[in-house]
């Protein structure tokens, strides 16, 4: 199975160029979908508004070279490692999806493109990146909708509640799990059944990529471009108008109303994280 390119034995019922207009069709969702989140929640002007603020209340200039630095540390922290994340299991799962992804949509588009009929057999290697990917989508998928997720987790929620802020997480986890299965059955020469899980994979696909304008699908873009500002707002000093890492300066202690505060320790414990929320 993990040999077996999925996409080449499908040549056989669908032409090549179709499965190849799907995936432009795809791209082109994806990128219509970013620009209408862009307008419609004017994203792109908060960020830009909110640089020159910070540039406006800035300590010192930042340099070209300090801003690359910035940028390279925002890139495998933030970005490569997702360090964000306290919870090493949620860290985990994502780094799991986020991986798997990346590898899974790669592949699909090489295989698809490069390597579409028997003719061309494409490298074991490859093909079996794909499965990795799909199988890494669901393994950090299913683990975080199961277990990890706060509302479930933390409230006692049922996993099997759904919202529209899950749309982009549900339909990534169903196309890998579709895809997997398609290609399983398909391999195993299960006639009707690969057709059938096939339209489920092309139905969750679809909606994973089309529906990026009512999922968290453009977050992945956005979250590198606020990592790099928070970052860029520490090192001139502006800190987004929050009080720094020293309650020493006497600007900042007059940023407490109440007068216990004022003089108190920055780090005063662990406070709600002394143990885990599982109090339902």
């Amino acid at each position: 199975m993990f040999a077996s390119n999925p996409f080449a034995e499908l040549s056989a019922t669908i032409s090549p160029a179709l499965m190849q207009g799907f995936v432009w069709v795809m791209i082109l969702c994806v990128v219509l979908g970013t620009l209408y989140d862009v307008i419609h929640k004017r994203s792109a002007a908060y960020f830009f508004e909110n640089m020159r603020n910070a540039k406006a209340k800035a300590d010192k200039q930042i340099d070209g070279g300090e801003k690359l630095s910035i940028a390279v540390q925002t890139a495998v922290n933030e970005v490569a490692l997702s360090s964000e994340f306290c919870n090493q299991r949620r860290r985990i799962a994502h780094l799991l999806g986020m991986y798997g992804f990346v590898i899974y949509v790669v592949a699909t588009a090489v295989l698809v493109f490069a390597y579409p009929t028997p003719a061309t057999p494409a490298p074991s290697a490859l093909v079996a990146l794909w499965y990795i990917g799909a199988l890494m989508i669901c393994v950090g998928g299913y683990w975080f909708w199961f277990f990890i997720r706060v509302d479930v987790a933390a409230e006692g929620s049922s996993p099997f509640r759904l919202m529209r802020a899950d749309l982009f997480v549900v339909s990534l986890v169903l196309s890998a799990t579709f895809g997997l299965l398609w290609a399983w059955l398909q391999t195993a020469g299960v006639a009707g059944w690969d057709m059938v899980f096939l339209g489920l994979y092309l139905v969750a696909t679809t909606v994973l990529f089309a529906g990026v304008p009512w999922s968290k699908f453009s977050h992945m873009f956005f979250k590198p471009a606020a990592a790099f500002e928070k970052r860029i707002s520490k090192a001139n000093g502006s800190a987004e108008n929050l009080p720094t890492l020293t309650r020493d300066d006497p600007e900042q202690q007059k940023r407490h109303s109440m007068e216990l505060l004022r003089d108190a320790p920055m780090h005063m414990g662990l406070g709600i994280k002394r143990e885990a929320p599982r109090h339902y």
